[in-house]
């Protein structure tokens, strides 16, 4: 048996001659293009979360703002109603003291002018305060419009998700038990797969098992075109040793080899955008549990399968505002 294994050993450092580290380089790169893309698009969906609030902020400052108006135009009215009756009473004293002095009538002339002055400044301040609360109100209208529109793609956006963790769920389900799970969190879905159902060990060839999983995940993916996918392969922190790592560099590699291997079964799918299909490897530096344990490693010897939801709509929306 070790005289076998060494010789598989051999063969595969054989083999690791043909594999170029310009192809190693370029996929560490494209997984940190990718990593910092993944961030991104979890800050820009942080942004759109902190613009709802200040949305909803704005909202009710626009709705205080239009209750003290109206109290403003009330008061105004009532001063003009005020000011309406005190002239009706100043022109009935005007008719009885017409009869008298030309002083008298004078002096009831200069107050009726006065008041009539009165009457018509409180009238364009009333009117400029219905213009004004009339632009307020419609700016409301407009933000509220703006943030129901946001709050709706948002909405539609985790249904999708949901949707389509349910859908995913429903496709897996034979596949329970034997180390996959599927969750939706952070606004992703995520399907983690051992590498009990996909690899054996220091192999980035799929099992029979484990590709009938995959294909299942991809006959889903093909039905969703706007759903980018991101595979990331991950190991424990043994080290791969001399020839047992068999043309493998170390975990980063073969957690880099394992995810372009999950790609390409997903990629045989015509019905897959390839554009929306992107590897990473992680190796041992994203453990779900302490390594200190033989459990902690199996968990942590896994893919996992990252969907996320594209959001160039609501970004043209905030751009938009």
């Amino acid at each position: 048996m070790i005289k076998k294994t060494l010789l598989t050993g051999l063969l595969l450092l054989t083999l690791s001659s043909c594999v170029s580290k310009k192809i190693y380089n370029d996929l560490e790169n494209k997984y940190t293009d990718l990593k910092k893309e993944n961030n991104n698009m979890a800050d820009e969906l942080e942004s759109l979360r902190k613009t709802k609030t200040e949305f909803e902020t704005e909202n009710a400052s626009l709705k205080s703002e239009l209750a003290k108006l109206k109290a403003e135009r009330d008061k105004l009215q009532t001063d003009c109603t005020a000011t309406a009756n005190n002239l009706k009473a100043l022109k009935e004293s005007y008719n009885a003291l017409e009869k008298n002095s030309s002083e008298a009538l004078t002096s009831n002339m200069n107050k009726n002018r006065e008041l009539l002055a009165q009457l018509d400044t409180k009238e364009k301040a009333l009117a400029a305060e219905q213009n004004r609360l009339n632009k307020l109100r419609d700016e409301l209208s407009a933000s509220s419009k703006r943030l129901s529109e946001l709050e709706s793609m948002i909405a539609n956006k985790d249904a999708a998700m949901k949707k389509l963790k349910e859908t995913l769920s429903k496709a897996l389900n034979a596949f329970e038990g034997k180390g996959l799970t599927v969750e939706q969190k952070n606004g992703k879905v995520y399907v983690s797969m051992e590498n009990k159902l996909l690899f054996q060990t220091g192999s980035w060839a799929v099992g029979v098992e484990g590709k009938k999983a995959v294909v299942e995940v991809g006959k889903v993916l093909a039905q969703n075109p706007d759903i980018t996918v991101l595979i990331e392969g991950h190991t424990d922190n043994d080290k791969i040793l001399g020839t047992l790592g068999g043309g493998i560099e170390n975990n980063w590699d073969l957690s880099t080899k394992r995810a372009t291997a999950i790609v390409n079964i997903l990629a045989e799918n015509a019905g897959i955008q390839k554009k929306n299909l992107t590897a990473a490897g992680r190796g041992e530096f994203a453990p779900l549990m302490s390594n200190d344990t033989a459990e902690g490693k199996a968990k942590n010897r896994r893919i996992e399968i990252i969907l996320t939801p594209k959001l160039d709509e609501i970004s043209k929306m905030l751009n938009d505002f």
